[in-house]
């Protein structure tokens, strides 16, 4: 019995401190910020009455350009691998940021999504061309926008304005945005992010309401 009872001790330690260490990584890991303070669009045209910002809200990004349809097969991957996950979140939003002359091509966009999707929960926002290169820009990253002011990569930003990503990702190193081209991708690396980021904001509430029931 003793020599059982070694034999189980070696054998389950090493599983203990594995899954103790792991569940600490999952716990307690935070999405890097890759850069503070983007531009805000509190001041964009929004579809309905009220302002869309990035303040105090965890906004998916994205610039769907002149041609919007061009993305549709790409908005689709996103909604059924990400979005769908968590729209019910109270401060989660999915934000499509977009040139004016676009408006028509995004009512009908959303339109062609009514039927599959919940697409009362898109936020689109208009401005001028130079007003959108601005806000992408600020976001300082590696990608760039093409001619019709449009990319398939969709970005994070936290509630304080800043774009978060991954700083060693086994592929690419630094990581700014995620290709909405790529199921793999949204998958395997933005599902992960976004609930870390999440998970961040939950620990941050529980730890304020913590203290505030210690005083």
């Amino acid at each position: 019995m003793k020599k059982f009872f070694v034999l189980a001790v070696l054998f389950l330690l090493p599983i203990l401190a594995y899954l103790f260490f792991a569940s600490g990584v999952n716990n307690f890991a935070k999405l890097p910020v890759l850069t503070n303070d983007v531009a805000n669009i509190s001041q964009f045209k929004a579809a309905g009455d009220s302002a869309v910002t990035f303040q105090d809200k965890i906004s998916i990004v994205a610039f769907f350009g002149t041609e919007p349809d061009d993305l549709k097969g790409n908005t689709f991957n996103l909604d059924s691998k990400i979005l769908n996950k968590f729209y019910e979140f109270a401060d989660f939003q999915f934000v499509i940021i977009l040139p004016e002359e676009a408006r028509s091509e995004a009512e009908k966009f959303v339109e062609d999504f009514s039927g599959i999707t919940n697409a009362s929960y898109w936020r689109f926002v208009y401005s001028t061309p130079q007003e959108v290169r601005k806000v992408f820009e600020s976001f300082e990253t590696d990608i760039e926008l093409d001619e019709n002011l449009q990319t398939p990569y969709v970005f994070i930003i936290d509630k304080d304005q800043n774009l978060r990503g991954r700083t060693d990702d086994e592929d690419k190193g630094m990581l700014y945005g995620y290709d909405s081209r790529s199921v793999s991708e949204l998958n395997n690396k933005m599902n992960d992010d976004v609930k870390v980021i999440l998970a961040e904001y939950r620990r941050a509430l529980k730890t304020n309401n913590s203290r505030k029931m210690e005083k």
